[in-house]
C-alpha cells in the first residue's frame, strides 16, 4: 500500500513539473508553429520541409485565415449552441500537404448586397467564377492552363450562390444562401501544395 501511495506521489509531482511545459507547447500548436529546439518555426516553413509530418485541427478560423474580409455587421454562425463557427485543418509531410479553412457567417442585410460584396472582393485573387451558373469555357481554360481554376462539380445550396477564384492550388470561395430577410455565408480556403522535385 505505502508503494502504490509513493508511486502516485510520484506521478503527481512529475505531472505537476511537466505540466506547464506541455501547455506551451500545446499554445504554440494551437498559434500556428512548432517548437524546434532553439527556435519557434511557423507551421507553413514546417510544412515545406521534407522530413517530418504534420496536422493541425482546429475549430477556430478568422478572416486571415481565410484571406477574406467579414462583411460589415456580420457575426457568427452556429447551427448549434455545441457548434463551432469555423474551422482550420492542415496535413502535411514530406514537402507536401492541403489546407481547409472554413469560416460561417450570418447578416440581417440581404442576400443579394453579402453576394455583391464577395463577388468583388474575391476579385483580388483573379478571375471570379460563378459557380451558380458555370460558363462553358470555364472547361476549355482548363485544358489550356493546368493551374486555372473551374467549378468542376461544385455548387452553391439551392437558391444561393457560389463565387471562387484563385487557382486550383489556392483556391478562395464564398458560399452565400438566403436566411429569411439577411443571409448565411461561408468563407473557404482551400490549398494543396507539393515538392516539385519528388514528382
Amino acid at each position: 500500500m505505502q508503494t502504490r501511495q509513493t508511486t502516485d506521489s510520484a506521478n503527481s509531482v512529475f505531472l505537476l513539473k511537466t505540466l506547464p511545459a506541455l501547455c506551451a507547447a500545446a499554445l504554440l500548436a494551437a498559434c500556428g508553429a512548432a517548437l524546434l529546439p532553439g527556435r519557434v518555426v511557423p507551421l507553413p516553413e514546417l510544412a515545406q520541409q521534407e522530413k517530418g509530418a504534420g496536422v493541425v485541427l482546429s475549430g477556430e478560423a478568422s478572416t486571415k485565415d481565410v484571406g477574406l474580409p467579414v462583411y460589415p455587421g456580420s457575426r457568427r454562425h452556429k447551427d448549434k449552441d455545441d457548434d463551432s463557427s469555423g474551422a482550420n485543418f492542415a496535413l502535411w509531410g514530406g514537402g507536401s500537404g492541403a489546407k481547409l479553412v472554413v469560416l460561417k457567417m450570418e447578416s440581417d442585410d440581404s442576400f443579394e448586397k453579402v453576394a455583391d460584396f464577395y463577388k468583388k472582393a474575391l476579385a483580388k485573387y483573379g478571375r471570379v467564377l460563378n459557380c451558380s451558373s458555370p460558363a462553358a469555357t470555364d472547361a476549355d481554360s482548363s485544358k489550356s492552363d493546368s493551374k486555372a481554376l473551374t467549378c468542376g462539380d461544385d455548387k452553391p445550396e439551392k437558391g444561393g450562390v457560389l463565387y471562387k477564384a484563385g487557382t486550383k492550388e489556392k483556391q478562395h470561395l464564398a458560399a452565400v444562401q438566403p436566411n429569411g430577410s439577411g443571409s448565411l455565408y461561408q468563407l473557404v480556403y482551400l490549398a494543396g501544395w507539393s515538392n516539385p522535385e519528388k514528382k
